[in-house]
């Protein structure tokens, strides 16, 4: 029987993110580093030598001296389409960062440039592949607790700190500010472990940070087809770091705190989940997107997925501007 080839990877963008892609990449059977790509050539450089893999300032040079199988595109939200499209005729499958591109007008480009060349498509929404949320979603899909009724996540963190890059803070290149860095992150953990679509959003933001112009706070009341109830709160200003979301059904309530536990309550005060531990999210990105390009089949996160994602986003900024609720196709 013929050996199967590894499956060659090369990553655009040599940012904070691309020291993980290539840790789990190392880490992943079936898929090899080959090359980083990033005009800062001292970046691209450090990252070349510490997994002995080359660099390149451009990366359509290293596109098509390289050829690989997969491009990872981890660049500024701006250039997730340009990129994208770039490495597609190539004939490259594609490892693409969330939020999957600025728009859904820039989503669908990617979504029909994918499927003309037969491209497999990974975005990256990475509350499908940790742990915690596995299994909380196992909870969810047991009935355990009854139905489930609403859902409340929040989530706040110093946005406007001095080291976050200047692009994050201009809404022409980032496509908005907290809702749409970490807001995205909530949008697809509740869609996704309620296995049901936002139809509806009402949602209100603030402007009083000190850089930029986009939003640094944010409060979301949506309705999911399910007939579940959601809350988004978002803070980027001064305040306790949190990142917690609390499921209320009509038999108990499940804590999820992503990245650090479960908790369950029947009644009575929380009481710790057993978690099993997996891989990380990056390493079971890969092996996913792997597997779905051997056998020639969708990702488990593809495309129009994420294509959804940025759809409750933008309906999200409408329902802001408008002071209406929207409704979502």
């Amino acid at each position: 029987m013929e050996e199967r080839r590894e499956l060659r990877v090369a990553l655009l963008g040599a940012g904070i993110i691309a020291g993980a892609h290539l840790e789990a990449i190392a880490a992943t059977s079936g898929v090899m580093a080959c090359a980083v790509a990033d005009i800062d050539q001292a970046k691209a450089g450090e990252l070349a030598e510490r997994f002995g893999i080359l660099s390149y300032t451009d990366y359509r040079d290293m596109l098509r001296e390289e050829r690989p199988d997969i491009a990872v595109i981890a660049l500024p939200h701006f250039l997730h389409k340009e990129a994208s499209l770039a490495a597609i005729a190539y004939g490259a499958h594609l490892m693409l960062e969330k939020p999957m591109a600025l728009s859904t007008a820039e989503c669908d480009a990617i979504i029909t440039a994918a499927e003309q060349a037969g491209i497999r498509v990974l975005v990256g929404h990475t509350q499908h592949y940790i742990a915690e949320n596995i299994e909380a979603r196992k909870w969810v899909r047991s009935g355990e607790l009854g139905t489930l009724i609403m859902i409340q996540d929040n989530r706040h963190l110093p946005y406007f700190r001095a080291s976050r890059p200047a692009w994050f803070l201009d809404k022409a290149r980032s496509g908005g500010g907290i809702l749409a860095n970490l807001g995205t992150h909530s949008i697809d953990k509740i869609q996704w472990l309620t296995d049901s679509a936002i139809c509806r959003v009402s949602a209100m933001t603030s402007h009083h940070a000190d850089r930029g112009n986009v939003e640094g706070s944010g409060m979301i009341f949506m309705r999911l087809q399910s007939g579940v109830a959601a809350t988004i709160v978002q803070s980027g200003y001064p305040g306790e770091v949190r990142d917690e979301t609390e499921l209320i059904f009509a038999g108990g309530m499940l804590k999820l705190a992503t990245g650090r536990g479960l908790w369950i309550s029947r009644g009575g005060p929380y009481e710790p989940l057993a978690v099993p531990q997996t891989a990380t999210p990056f390493e079971r990105q890969y092996a996913e997107l792997a597997a779905a390009i051997r056998e020639g089949r969708e990702t488990d996160c593809p495309p129009a997925y994420a294509r959804g994602v940025i759809g409750v986003l933008e309906a999200v900024y409408r329902s802001a501007e408008m002071g209406e609720e929207q409704t979502i196709d």
